[in-house]
């Protein structure tokens, strides 16, 4: 992954995660979210802790940024109850806020704001104002796990400087699942055991999480989290092409305007970065 350009590596993380969660959604179906989330952490915790065999960290400096690591991805599962509400392309725009408020909040740039600007105009536009209502249950868990993808960005590059490997994300996930499992076995019991949920829960982990998250790891070692969540605005337009694929949701001619806005934004967040990185050479 060392000689691939980081933007692309954001890509295949937004493109990765948003076809597992409509996976997901799927799943749900069966499980429940609560089930979904059981499995997808479970799973992809299990696989990178054998993959990478970490040691505990020594300090409690690094073990606080672990553990709030795992917290913020926790979190971020919120958007599994929030899609039993809401279709894939909105809760993802609404989950997007959190990393452009980032984005917002830490630049002082002002192509950088531009670009943030741009995408939170695509967000709105994908869902514009229509004679639709949505549960404000589902609204605030997506607005909710936003957030947690905002603190994810932020930890994921602290926990990343500290170690070259990833020993930190497989911890991380490690403590996500201890906050998760339980409830989704307390909701689902043995269903979640049977080997048809088993196989469609490791296609989720890996699609939604061990694939994702390793990529994003490598990205933000070498980008700023501001640039990362203004590139994380490809997520509506990914997550409607899984929509369209996977659960056969359908775009109107606006949402297409929408997905445009999203990639100018993410375009002009790459090149801007390209600028400065001239510049400073």
């Amino acid at each position: 992954m060392r000689d691939l350009p980081a933007p692309a590596l954001m890509v295949g993380s937004v493109l990765s995660v948003q076809f597992g969660q409509a996976f997901g959604k799927q799943l749900s179906e069966d499980v429940g979210a609560s089930g979904v989330v059981a499995l997808r952490l479970g799973l992809a915790a299990a696989v990178l802790l054998v993959l990478y065999r970490p040691a505990v960290p020594r300090s409690w400096a690094e073990r606080r940024v672990v553990l709030g690591f795992g917290a913020a991805i926790a979190g971020m599962n919120l958007i599994y109850p929030a899609l039993t509400f809401l279709p894939l392309g909105l809760a993802s725009a609404l989950q997007l806020l959190g990393p452009i408020s980032l984005a917002l909040f830490s630049s002082h740039r002002l192509r950088d704001v531009a670009c943030a600007v741009l995408a939170g105009g695509g967000v709105w536009l994908f869902y514009a104002p229509r004679d639709v209502s949505f549960p404000l249950g589902g609204v605030a868990l997506a607005l909710a796990s936003g957030a947690c993808m905002a603190g994810y960005f932020l930890l994921s590059k602290r926990a990343g400087a500290k170690s070259a490997g990833g020993g930190p994300l497989a911890l991380a996930l490690a403590w996500a699942a201890v906050l998760s499992v339980p409830l989704g076995v307390i909701d689902q019991g043995t269903r979640l055991a049977t080997p048809r949920v088993l196989l469609a829960g490791v296609v989720v982990a890996a699609l939604s999480a061990v694939v994702p998250y390793s990529l994003e790891l490598a990205a933000l070692r070498r980008l700023p989290a501001r640039t990362v969540g203004v590139l994380a605005s490809l997520e509506p337009a990914s997550a409607g092409l899984a929509g369209v694929l996977v659960l056969g949701e359908h775009l109107r001619a606006l949402q297409w305007v929408a997905l445009a806005c999203v990639g100018l934004a993410s375009a002009g967040a790459v090149l801007g970065r390209k600028d400065a990185t001239q510049r400073s050479g």
